[in-house]
């Protein structure tokens, strides 16, 4: 594959973008300028066509365009732009089927990207409780702002110290969010224990997605809820990555364990920027939007018309329930065909996912928590994306990321897929 032109339009971004791309995560090794998507393929400005898995970090969860999306942003286009004042049918209508199908949904509130609703859900839990402190688990990621943005990807020697993820957070916020071990009931308790009602609330990620695909135990989901109920605490579940994507009810739905707060993204809208927070309606009526409320929000484009009319679009596509069993079957078939070509050639793999995910791990098992990934070879699961990008076959060429399945995928794509990865893994073998 040639991949000048692509070298070129990302020299001549980075003149005027720092680094060449709008967001940290988006600059690769070797650069990447893109043209065109549909379904479950991408191309390049160079021409070269990829079966895409990395579906924009999971938006793209019927496929690339579309049609019943691109036609109801369409349609939103051309009956409304922004008013910016009271309120839309639209707005209405997703919150109201947000409402119809996540259990943990009462009232929900609409923003346009899921650090906007973990952040909004961090003031709810701080206003309404009073207290300051909040419980994250090591490997999570809530986005980018200061009070979640730490122990990410932390280097070994780091583990059990705090670990800030960019530089300027201040020390306050820092201090203020205690770290615990994912999948570790024990390691919350002795945290709440030190720190006796200050404990405003628990975030959990329902999947630890940002480092591909690592399941929580019921029990440990379920002693959280107990945790919280019994000490005033917030649960607050985050699903911007397994909202939707999973499915209609999020993680949630699938665990019976029903949080205080459920923040969702990313898939909800299939690629379009929306973003929602839900839960109680005691605590909701706690913004500001409500009467008396005294948790302020606010945001020019909250409940934009565009990314509204996209989220029921999704939502409709869902609602009969082929979409998750075509994802789910796909899923199954890309995680079990991987596992057994590493078997049979003798590779240490263990390859982890849920659903239309999956996350080959160059490591052996159990995988339980983000600690147990520091046995992962980080250099042989560059070497292996890598290597599937140039047969063209885009799988995010980072290290623990996880590829996701869209609607629009068949199973003679995955078959397809399956046969490169034997190709390639023999190579790197």
């Amino acid at each position: 594959m040639n991949f000048q032109k692509s070298a070129e339009t990302y020299e001549r971004a980075t003149r005027v973008i720092p680094g060449g791309v709008n967001s940290a995560t988006r600059r690769l090794a070797r650069p990447m300028a893109w043209e065109w998507a549909e379904g479950a393929y991408i191309r390049d400005v160079d021409g070269n066509t990829f079966l895409d898995y990395h579906a924009a970090f999971g938006p793209i969860v019927l496929g690339h365009k579309h049609p019943g999306v691109t036609a109801a942003v369409a349609e939103a286009i051309e009956g409304l732009d922004m008013v910016g004042i009271g309120v839309t049918e639209r707005e209405i209508l997703l919150a109201e089927k947000v409402v119809e199908h996540v259990p943990s949904a009462e009232m929900a509130l609409t923003f346009s990207t899921g650090s906007e609703a973990t952040y909004m859900a961090v003031r709810l839990a701080r206003g309404v409780t009073g207290r300051t402190k909040l419980i994250k688990f090591q490997g999570t990621f809530h986005g980018w702002h200061d009070y979640l943005l730490m122990n990410i990807i932390t280097p070994a020697e780091k583990i059990g110290q705090k670990d800030p993820g960019c530089a300027g957070q201040l020390a306050d916020a820092v201090e203020n969010t205690l770290i615990c071990r994912f999948n570790d009931l024990d390691s919350v308790e002795q945290a709440i224990a030190a720190n006796p009602g200050e404990i405003a609330a628990i975030f959990l990620e329902a999947i630890p997605h940002n480092i591909g695909c690592v399941l929580p135990t019921q029990a440990f989901v379920e002693g959280l809820r107990q945790l919280c109920d019994v000490h005033g605490i917030i649960l607050v579940f985050d699903e911007v990555i397994t909202g939707f994507r999973h499915g209609l009810g999020g993680y949630q739905a699938k665990l019976g364990v029903t949080p205080d707060i459920t923040t969702m993204a990313k898939a909800i809208a299939n690629g379009y920027p929306c973003a929602v927070i839900a839960g109680r309606r005691d605590l909701m009526m706690q913004f500001s939007t409500a009467p008396g409320g005294k948790v302020f929000v606010g945001g020019t484009y909250n409940g934009h018309p565009v990314g509204s009319a996209a989220a029921l679009a999704t939502i409709a596509a869902m609602e009969d329930g082929s979409v998750h069993k075509h994802l789910f079957a796909l899923g199954d078939h890309a995680r079990n065909g991987i596992q057994s070509i590493a078997d049979r050639l003798g590779i240490q793999m263990t390859v982890g996912g849920y659903g239309s995910v999956f996350t080959p791990y160059f490591m052996d098992g159990p995988i339980d928590r983000y600690e147990d990934l520091l046995r992962n070879d980080n250099a042989k699961d560059v070497a292996f994306r890598s290597a599937m990008v140039d047969q063209g076959i885009f799988m995010l060429p980072m290290a623990l990321k996880r590829n996701h399945i869209s609607a629009a995928h068949t199973i003679d794509e995955v078959e397809r897929t399956l046969d490169v990865a034997e190709t390639v893994l023999k190579t790197l073998r």
